[in-house]
């Protein structure tokens, strides 16, 4: 019924039958259109899905609006003085309720150690049992792989009801960090054996810790979400529901709909960005800058698509530094940055981990001095020709034929995407010739994208993206791991350029960087007790995938613009981990917030962060 009263409402709000409603100061109201997989917040690699995790479930600790960890679950906790044994003394008196907002049960530390093992049990496919591998806890990965049988010989323990302890193979500086991600959230150990494969199907076989319990769960009809009245630190949670209606065309008629009174809260989106600025200009505000994630070009080292697009004349290319830098060098990162027109300058990224995500001793990671150069592999189309000449007579030796089919592979329903690939074609072949290069554009699916293409190996080269998991240089890194199959000891594929793979072949100009790059890597991981020398090995390392042009840096998160009655600068902030998805320490504006009210708010929020 609510489906089709949403349905109707729509049809209504853009022929101008409803009248503008009165803001419900305790509700914020909002459309949607992308419906969640699972509520199972232990198995789910998604934002999507872990925005319900975030509310509804509390981590060891959390962070404040300057992005400072402050505690949560955990009142206070230590590490000892090897950095192999991590300690967390709990908070007392914290609750499990169910959907109904029944009390169930005290929270214990027993209930994150069956957190964690319901990450590590590989049949649950917990795409973020990878974070706990991670985090280098004893035998984490050798019970996920069946080689230890017995829990108890992992790193993971209940010392009494409100201690636990996290055992360490090897030091890892931010450890804590890494708790704030959903691998290391709790589950009330009696419903997760209960309910097994099933935990999460419905907001009625899971239970609750946080600040809101989610009392409706209609999928494609409607999420409610209200606020746990007896949350520990319910002081701090404001808004009293959240209610989030589905609506196919959200994308297109919330902002309709906010200006009518009916909805919260609108993404504006580029299309319609130029209206606004010309009829509402006062209440377009833009998103607080989201450093958790960074986008980059990656070259797919063994595709998977159609023989008619010639994949193997493609591996033969790739494999060619010259080819690569030919690509890179010819590509106006600049010219392509459709999503964000005004200032594109101010997103452009030279490097994979993004500015001021980490510094030390006072210089930010990107200014370290293996960046030094950096910025002489990108645009240059003189270079771009002396590449492509080098290229043609290495890759016509090697047996490869011209032009080289690159299939460049885009989301369908991305508008912006799609008119980033139309000019990077463009572009690419202006430059290069398509004597040279004949780039394809391939559209993938709206739904289910990243298994369809990227991790599906259906693309020549594709725009990527990766989200930190923590509080350390390493975390960039992580898309560009050896990946090795345990059973035949054969590397799998990394899903993001499938590079590794080239280690099980004759390439030997591929196979000598990646044993450099790899042992950069590992020599990096290893130092924890300097972290001066740390990050510059991990800039190092960073350096060598750019150098190589293997990645192709492109740009940080856009902060986008949108009308809404929330002050963004309230919420959590940290560019790793569940936090910033939280709605607790945010209040509801009875009117929405203004574009001077969003300066204000983002120079106060500055000077503080900077104090």
């Amino acid at each position: 019924m609510k489906k089709a009263l949403a349905i109707l409402l729509s049809l209504m709000l853009l022929i101008g039958l409803v009248p503008a409603a009165v803001a419900d100061s305790g509700t914020l109201t909002t459309y949607y259109s992308g419906e969640v997989s699972t509520l199972n917040y232990l198995v789910s690699s998604t934002e999507n899905d872990q925005v319900v995790g975030a509310n509804i479930v509390d981590t060891l600790v959390e962070y404040n609006t300057l992005g400072e960890v402050i505690p949560c679950l955990a009142e206070t906790w230590e590490s000892s003085e090897d950095g192999l044994t991590w300690t967390f003394h709990l908070r007392k008196g914290v609750k499990w309720y169910n959907c109904f907002g029944e009390e169930v049960a005290e929270l214990t530390a027993a209930d994150f150690v069956a957190g964690l093992k319901y990450v590590l049990t590989a049949k649950y496919e917990s795409a973020i049992a990878s974070n706990v591998f991670t985090a280098q806890i004893v035998n984490a990965e050798a019970y996920y792989n069946g080689e230890v049988t017995d829990f108890d010989q992992v790193g993971v323990k209940a010392v009494d009801d409100y201690t636990l302890q996290y055992n360490l193979a090897n030091p890892v500086p931010y450890f804590v960090s890494m708790t704030t991600y959903g691998s290391f959230m709790p589950v009330y150990g009696p419903l997760a054996e209960e309910q097994g494969a099933n935990l999460g199907v419905d907001n009625q076989s899971i239970y609750y810790c946080g600040a809101y319990i989610l009392e409706t769960f209609e999928p494609q009809s409607e999420r409610l979400y209200v606020k746990n009245q007896n949350y520990w630190d319910a002081d701090n949670v404001f808004i009293e529901k959240i209610d989030q209606l589905y609506n196919a065309e959200a994308a297109t008629l919330s902002p309709i709909a906010a200006l009518r009174g009916e909805v919260d809260y609108a993404d504006l989106d580029n299309d319609i960005l130029d209206d606004w600025r010309t009829n509402h200009p006062e209440l377009i505000t833009q998103a607080r800058s989201n450093l958790q994630y960074s986008y980059f070009y990656c070259f797919d080292f063994a595709p998977q698509y159609e023989e008619e697009y010639d994949p193997a004349n493609w591996v033969i290319a790739v494999n060619n530094s010259n080819f690569r830098h030919s690509i890179m060098s010819a590509m106006d990162r600049l010219y392509g940055m459709t999503a964000e027109a005004d200032n594109p300058e101010n997103l452009l990224e030279n490097t994979i981990t993004p500015p001021a995500f980490a510094s030390v001793n006072g210089k930010d990671f990107t200014a370290l001095p293996a960046f030094a150069n950096i910025d002489q592999y990108f645009y240059n189309t003189e270079k771009a020709l002396e590449y492509k000449a080098k290229a043609v007579k290495e890759l016509t030796a090697a047996g490869a034929t011209f032009p080289v089919k690159l299939v460049l592979t885009y989301k369908s329903n991305d508008s912006d995407w799609a008119n980033e690939v139309q000019l990077e074609k463009a572009q690419l072949e202006s430059v290069l010739g398509t004597d040279y290069i004949e780039v394809i554009l391939y559209a993938g699916p709206a739904d289910n994208f990243l298994s369809q293409t990227r991790r599906a190996g259906k693309y020549s080269m594709q725009k990527c993206n990766w989200g930190a998991d923590y509080a350390d240089p390493e975390t960039w890194t992580d898309p560009f791991a050896e990946n090795i199959d345990s059973e035949t000891g054969l590397h799998k594929g990394n899903s993001y350029n499938f590079i590794d793979k080239m280690l099980d072949t004759d390439n030997e100009e591929t196979k000598a960087f990646l044993t450099a790059y790899y042992a950069k890597v590992a020599e990096a991981k290893a130092e924890t007790n300097d972290i001066e020398k740390r990050y510059n090995l991990f800039a190092e390392a960073e350096a060598m995938l750019i150098e190589n042009a293997i990645v192709i840096p492109f740009r940080k998160s856009i902060a986008g613009y949108q009308v809404t009655k929330i002050d963004v600068y309230e919420g959590e902030y940290a560019p790793f981990g569940i936090c910033n998805l939280k709605y607790k320490f945010q209040h509801l504006q009875d009117e929405f917030v203004t574009a001077e009210q969003n300066e204000q708010s983002y120079q106060k929020w500055l000077e503080a962060k900077t104090k």
